[in-house]
């Protein structure tokens, strides 16, 4: 097994972990995220973290890279200026967009603003049926006249949209050749390229979100390998997916889109795989400096879904933001993390968050000129992290400073500086706790049964607050917890994912037509691993269909057996109708109704072996005692607690809280009425009571 590097870009820091399971050399390092250029930041932490391992840049085999810079471009709306070229009298398609007001009753509401102004968006003569006749030919001068209109006017991405072309694409397809030949250089996006599925106005708000980040990706990969390489590093670069699988730069610079929500899934995955096997029912809980993520992992699993929202007006309410049809890992994101300000709202309560410090200026204990009260300077106060050792020692907290912007808030709420460090805290972790709330409530669970894993700078630290709100006895904390995204990363297997119109009624559907829809999917999948050179070792092909009884509007999807499948058209149509009845009772507790079954989209998931690693054990011995106690705050009142240093404990220790472990990434807090054991695996089980 090679060398491998993972580069996980966040908001606040970026992460680097070095992993050499042949050799046993490792190491991890955590870097401010340069905003102004992510570039610089990741290779200042590749050059750090390969002179800490002793390793050279030419034995690297692999690098696997995540990043939040293409959701953020669009969120904060820094990507291209964007173009859409639609059928003539279809325009307007992304503004109309459901006709639904997300909040009926809300009279200030902002639906979610496409990303192609009104000016951009233009149409051409054309005209295709659902069954395939055409009844107006493109008409490619109009086309061209469009485009360089659209050029003229500042435009440096192009969306192509027309009716239908989820099952009839060559009007698009001959679009794009042709204004390829004509603008040499600018990014053409067909929404029929990206997403094959019905609904015009899903699949061209995928499609110019893909075209409205694609010459951001263009040149951030470009630039990116071209450094890597000037540093020595001639290995492949890999970028992690929403789904938590891998591709190669060549298709991520297509499908730039596919990445949105690559950081995220890093976190997922890595809880799924450092809990181990033995977990079945994990609640993943991923707190980092700007966001916190929660996941639910089942079976070693966590689930994918096949859209998302991205951009929302309101975070927690479906229709508020711009639909994205790509497979992505389901979880549920809020602006909660260790950068998130503090403030007193206009009634006089205390509000923490959305909005964030980052990395630049950052949190005012960074000493980098911050000034605003934030989760980390709280947390600084409360006694739950150490100033000399933060960042594994790297960026040194200013105690005084946070003191002065968390006094300053407590002067304004009329309370003590300390009960408004608790308060700041408490509020972010019950913000944290009512997401997760939503998220188990909408899949119909109940979280007691679940274990908590913390991963991120910030998990481990507000993980015991949130289990207790939550009802959760047991938390895992995996080794190196605040670089556990990329270190999960490593692990990912490469995946590719296609999807195709089928829009046809079940007992229409002959096996020879289905085995031909799904082969043909399987080998346009199969194309993009063997491109990428990932093509080797076992691989394992998943089939579904979105399927729906005849009437419903909406789809859901349906596992469907392995191939092969019977010859016989009547075999094959029982086989769906079965997996379709299971599927309908286990999302609806009741049999679906007698009437046909309609086969919306054909699905194929293509999936490699994950890449082997050695997660890090625990080390054998006698048991550390901790030396030193420190004063925190729990439930805001101040107790003395015991601190720990992670890699001095073995496996076996046990130790009761209240507690602290400190490593060099992050700190895990046990409060009282808990304790916490080191499993052979090396993670941290903490019990409470």
């Amino acid at each position: 097994m090679s060398i491998a590097l993972g580069v996980d870009i966040g908001g606040t820091f970026t992460d680097l972990v070095l992993h050499d399971p042949a050799g046993g050399r490792s190491a991890n390092l955590k870097v401010l995220t340069t905003h102004a250029d992510p570039v610089l930041g990741i290779l200042d932490g590749t050059r750090r973290v390969l002179a800490e391992a002793g390793v050279a840049p030419r034995e690297v085999g692999r690098v696997v890279h995540a990043t939040t810079l293409f959701t953020n471009a669009l969120i904060e709306r820094k990507g291209a200026v964007t173009a859409l070229i639609t059928t003539s009298g279809f325009r307007d398609l992304l503004q109309i967009g459901r006709e639904r007001r997300y909040e009926l009753y809300d009279l200030q509401l902002r639906p979610p603003e496409p990303l192609v102004p009104a000016a951009l968006r233009l149409e051409v003569p054309e005209r295709v049926k659902a069954d395939g006749t055409v009844l107006v030919p493109l008409d490619l001068a109009a086309l061209e006249a469009q485009a360089d209109a659209a050029v003229a006017a500042g435009a440096q991405s192009l969306a192509i949209l027309f009716l239908h072309s989820d099952l009839h694409p060559a009007h698009e397809e001959a679009a794009v050749a042709h204004l390829a030949a004509r603008h040499p250089g600018l990014p053409v996006t067909a929404s029929s390229a990206i997403v094959r599925e019905v609904r015009e106005y899903d699949r061209g708000s995928t499609a110019t979100a893909n075209a409205y980040v694609a010459p951001l990706a263009e040149r951030y990969l470009a630039r990116l390998g071209t450094e890597l390489a000037a540093l020595g590093i001639s290995a492949p670069l890999l970028l992690m997916l929403s789904n938590g699988g891998l591709t190669h730069v060549a298709e991520a610079r297509r499908a730039p889109v596919q990445l949105l929500e690559s950081g995220p899934a890093a976190g997922a995955l890595a809880s799924a795989f450092l809990a181990g096997p033995a977990e079945e029912r994990l609640l993943a809980f991923d707190l980092g400096g700007t966001t916190a993520k929660l996941c639910v992992v089942e079976k070693g699993e966590p689930e994918i879904v096949f859209g998302f929202e991205a951009a929302r007006q309101a975070r927690f309410i479906e229709g508020s933001g711009l639909p994205i049809r790509i497979s992505t890992v389901d979880l549920i994101e809020i602006g909660a993390g260790g950068g998130s300000i503090a403030r007193r709202d206009t009634i006089g309560l205390l509000k923490v968050g959305p909005d964030s410090a980052g990395s630049e200026p950052g949190p005012a204990s960074y000493g980098r000129g911050g000034t605003q009260p934030t989760v980390t300077d709280a947390n600084l106060l409360l006694g739950y992290l150490d100033p000399a050792s933060f960042a594994g020692g790297s960026l040194p907290l200013d105690r005084d400073s946070a003191t002065r912007a968390i006094g300053a808030l407590a002067d304004a709420l009329g309370i003590t500086a300390e009960d408004a460090a608790w308060g700041i805290h408490d509020v972010a972790t019950e913000a944290m706790a009512s997401a997760a709330r939503t998220h188990l409530a909408e899949r119909g669970r109940d979280s007691a049964g679940f274990t908590l894993v913390c991963t991120g700078g910030g998990g481990p630290v507000h993980g015991y607050h949130l289990a207790r709100k939550l009802g959760i006895r047991r938390m895992i904390v995996p080794p190196e917890a605040g670089v556990a995204s990329a270190l999960g990363m490593l692990a990912a297997p490469p995946r590719v994912d296609r999807v195709a119109s089928l829009s046809r009624r079940l007992y229409s559907c002959t096996a020879a037509f289905l085995n031909e829809a799904f082969a043909s999917l399987e080998a346009t999948a199969r194309g993009v691993l063997a491109d990428s050179l990932l093509a080797g070792g076992a691989l394992t092909v998943g089939r579904l269909v979105d399927a729906r009884c005849v009437g419903q509007g909406a789809h859901m999807p349906v596992p469907l057996p392995p191939a092969p499948w019977p010859e016989e058209d009547e075999a094959v149509r029982a086989l769906i109708r079965d997996a379709f009845h299971t599927a309908y009772v286990a999302r609806y507790s009741r049999p679906p109704p007698p009437v046909p079954i309609e086969l919306v989209h054909a699905r194929v998931v293509l999936r490699g072996a994950p890449h082997g690693l050695l997660p890090p054990a625990a080390l054998a011995g006698a048991a550390a005692h901790a030396g030193r106690h420190r004063r925190i705050v729990v439930d805001g009142k101040a107790v003395e607690a015991a601190v720990h240093r992670r890699g001095a404990l073995p496996a076996g220790f046990t130790a009761a809280g209240p507690a602290l472990v400190e490593e060099s990434g992050s700190t895990l807090v046990v409060g009282p009425a808990s304790q916490f054991s080191v499993l052979p695996s090396g993670n941290i089980l903490v019990e409470l009571s």
